[in-house]
């Protein structure tokens, strides 16, 4: 017995509310944590051409916008054809005002099958990275 007269030797903890407390703390610091990891990468929100679009005529550009800041010495979009031979003209930029624009200029390009690579590296250095195809027909009608 202490010295209030309880007699904690019989004290027994319960486990389910042990464990129902560990995991309304653990949700806690999730809910808190998640918001500022998802803030902290940059990800595409649209590009042109669209992803597995369709066009007529060759874009004299692909440009895809980010939903945060990007690293220009970092950041890269090049464009292949069906072959694999990178048919871009090299100068890969992030543009914009706001630093979230990538964009490479392209020759004119034949008909057929092409690959846009990226990669972005946020300003506070989370990398991603993905690619898309796009598809030149020739023809004037269809878009």
């Amino acid at each position: 017995m202490d010295a209030v007269g309880s007699d904690r030797a019989n004290f027994k903890v319960n486990p389910l509310i042990v464990f129902r407390s560990v995991v309304l703390l653990a949700s806690l610091v999730a809910i808190v944590a998640l918001p500022a990891i998802s803030e902290e990468h940059a990800f595409p929100v649209h590009s042109e051409p669209r992803v597995g679009w369709t066009v007529a005529s060759s874009p004299p550009k692909v440009t895809i916008w980010f939903d945060g800041e990007l690293e220009p010495a970092f950041s890269t979009i090049t464009v292949y054809n069906s072959v694999k031979q990178q048919v871009d003209k090299g100068n890969s930029r992030v543009t914009g005002s706001d630093g979230t624009v990538l964009e490479v200029d392209l020759p004119n390009l034949a008909a057929g099958s092409y690959r846009v690579f990226w990669k972005a590296l946020s300003k506070d250095t989370h990398i991603t990275e993905g690619d898309f195809t796009f598809t030149i027909t020739g023809r004037s009608s269809e878009r």
